[in-house]
């Protein structure tokens, strides 16, 4: 790679947002050049989803879906209204990959395999000639009197008339995202709020929980508290791991279960049949006890509780006899089943890291961003985009388009 090789528009950072942004820009004629520190590119975004890519949210009132965007989607409007879910739609499928909409109007890939959208956004780059430099580690961005000079690395300096960044934040480091872009970008003045992973399963100390690793409730209730005072409850499915809980729902929380850990002690309860009342629950026990009156408890306790889970609640019951034959089994041992199954008890102890974080906030504020073009406010030919700015999103497709929207943004006014 020659030295001081001169290009329109310098995109650091081959993500999601990168990627989009330097296509966008070639298309559009201009002399792009990609530097990425892995040795190929998208290794975040071919992760993603679990590998199945939750490309974006069905969501297509534009108000609707900024309201998933916290205090960012004030600031938002414009870059949606110039890229939005329905583009995003039609950019994927007029590239021979459409999309499919699943529950809670997630979108993926009809093959629901991530690679196919990396290889979707790296033909885009071929086509309109971007050069890629991999295994390029950016030592320093250079500024000078309000505009970015050039970009420093280990293959030498880059220059352009400007410059793109789109290093990512600091979720899944393993993929490269290891907060480089918040170092430059503090360096040469912005402000950068601190991040904390705020999409990522949550730590506990119940052995009967870590017992069930692998297991899901497809449809739980789970409320929280600080020092034993009510702060908030939500239903949905939710998946048990060797360190904790986790699913969709976990992850939504886990945002607002942070700031309560700094409050305090917090503990939830999950309500495992949050359609029953307590009678409505104890019936249908004592209906499945009718049915198996010469078995022992233990033999029918796995019809009483939600599929997959009853070797590890049967640990919070210590008092009760599981040898019992089941028309044996007293009316107060009863109601503890059914007081248990509406309560199981969940004691939280932390976060966890980015290591395990689908998202991590922090980053630039955008009142430091015109989000009309995701240009820099300090710098005239500086462009920020995707998760290097400070906006919380719960996961379900907001974060991937987000990368797309400020990428499109960044790259048709570079």
């Amino acid at each position: 790679m020659r030295k001081n090789a001169e290009y329109d528009v310098v995109v650091i950072g081959g993500g999601a947002s990168g990627m989009f942004a330097a296509a966008v820009a070639a298309k559009r004629g201009k002399r792009v050049v990609l530097l990425e520190k892995n040795k190929s590119l998208g290794e975040k975004l071919k992760i993603t989803g679990g590998g199945r890519c939750n490309i974006t949210n069905a969501e297509y009132d534009v108000h609707a879906l900024l309201s998933h965007y916290g205090d960012g989607g004030k600031f938002l409007f414009s870059p949606f209204s110039q890229f939005g879910v329905k583009d995003t739609f039609t950019y994927f499928e007029e590239r021979k990959l459409p999309l499919v909409v699943q529950a809670r109007k997630r979108a993926f890939p009809h093959t629901e395999k991530a690679p196919d959208v990396y290889l979707t956004l790296k033909k885009e780059l071929e086509k309109y000639k971007v050069t890629v430099v991999s295994n390029c580690t950016v030592t320093g961005i250079n500024a000078e009197g309000g505009q970015i000079t050039g970009v420093s690395t280990n293959r030498g300096e880059f220059h352009a008339s400007s410059y793109i960044l789109s290093t990512g934040g600091v979720s899944h480091p393993e993929t490269g995202s290891t907060g480089d872009g918040f170092k430059f970008l503090k360096k040469i003045g912005h402000t950068i709020k601190d991040p904390t992973p705020t999409i990522v399963p949550l730590a506990v100390s119940d052995e009967w929980i870590k017992m069930l690793k692998g297991v899901s409730i497809a449809d739980m209730k789970i409320t929280f508290y600080l020092e034993d005072e009510k702060v908030f409850s939500k239903t949905g499915g939710v998946l048990f791991t060797h360190f904790g809980l986790s699913g969709p729902l976990i992850l939504n929380c886990a945002g607002k279960v942070g700031g309560m850990l700094e409050g305090g002690q917090v503990r939830a309860v999950i309500d495992a049949f949050p359609a029953l009342d307590l009678g409505a629950l104890e019936k249908r026990i004592l209906s499945i006890f009718d049915g198996d009156k010469n078995k022992t408890l233990k033999n029918v306790f796995k019809e009483v509780c939600p599929v997959g889970t009853w070797k590890g609640i049967q640990t919070l019951l210590p008092d009760i006899a599981f040898e019992t034959k089941v028309h044996s089994v007293s009316k107060e041992d009863r109601k503890k089943i059914v007081r248990l199954l509406k309560g199981l008890p969940v004691h939280i102890t932390h976060l966890m890291g980015y290591d395990r974080a689908v998202l991590a906030d922090g980053g630039v504020p955008l009142t430091e961003i015109d989000t009309k073009t995701m240009r820099s406010l300090l710098f005239g030919n500086l462009y920020v985009t995707g998760d290097l700015l400070h906006i919380n999103r719960p996961s379900g497709g907001y974060s991937l388009q987000l990368c797309w929207t400020t990428g499109y943004v960044a790259g048709s006014h570079c």
